[in-house]
């Protein structure tokens, strides 16, 4: 297990260095301090242990801002925009400690059918919470009831993953403040919350 564990983490600071497309198997053991056969014994690809990796991010990146505080008994937070901020704050910030590999994670995605069904995977757990949480609004009544649960959930999901890509993996210059600031106000906007 500690042979494992060594190569998982080699294979992260591997393909956080060099992506997902150059990271060779041949680094990945020499980073760990251990023969590449021994990397075989563990592992059968480069793609296993990338999917190895991703596991282990996966629930960091899945529960980042996650609460079980659904505030009253209708559903409603003493400050619904506090909640949407922290939540996309976290995942931001989770994004951006994890920005190497969300970088490989989309070359991976663009060539192996494997890593696009995790990427949707993935995708499809963010889109049914947040999903969740707008017709819990909605039945409350402090958000727009005309909006399609789902696929809000689905744009509202896709704009924040995308501009976390462009400004974290891609590395264009945006403040962290005022990029949780306008994400949230878009969120909130877009649902038309009361601000308080």
């Amino acid at each position: 297990m500690r042979t494992r564990d060594a190569l998982v983490a080699a294979a992260r600071r591997i393909f956080e260095r060099d992506g997902y497309l150059d990271a060779r198997i041949v680094d990945i053991a020499a980073e760990a301090k251990v023969a590449t056969g021994s990397f075989y014994t563990h592992f059968s690809s480069k793609e296993d242990v990338f999917a190895a990796v991703l596991e282990r991010l996966q629930d960091e990146m899945l529960h980042a801002g996650v609460s079980d505080d659904r505030g009253d008994g209708d559903g409603e937070r003493k400050d619904l925009w506090r909640g949407v901020e922290d939540a996309n704050r976290a995942y931001l910030e989770s994004y951006r400690r994890n920005a190497g590999l969300m970088a490989a994670m989309e070359q991976a995605a663009a060539v192996d059918p494997q890593f696009v069904r995790l990427r949707l995977e993935r995708s499809r757990v963010f889109i049914d919470r947040s999903a969740a949480a707008i017709a819990r609004l909605q039945q409350s009544g402090l958000a727009d009831p005309e909006l399609d649960p789902e696929v809000t959930a689905r744009a509202l999901s896709a704009m924040v993953s995308r501009l976390a890509y462009a400004t974290f993996a891609l590395g264009e210059s945006v403040p962290f403040d005022a990029l949780v600031e306008t994400v949230t106000r878009l969120w909130t906007n877009a649902l038309r919350m009361p601000r308080n």
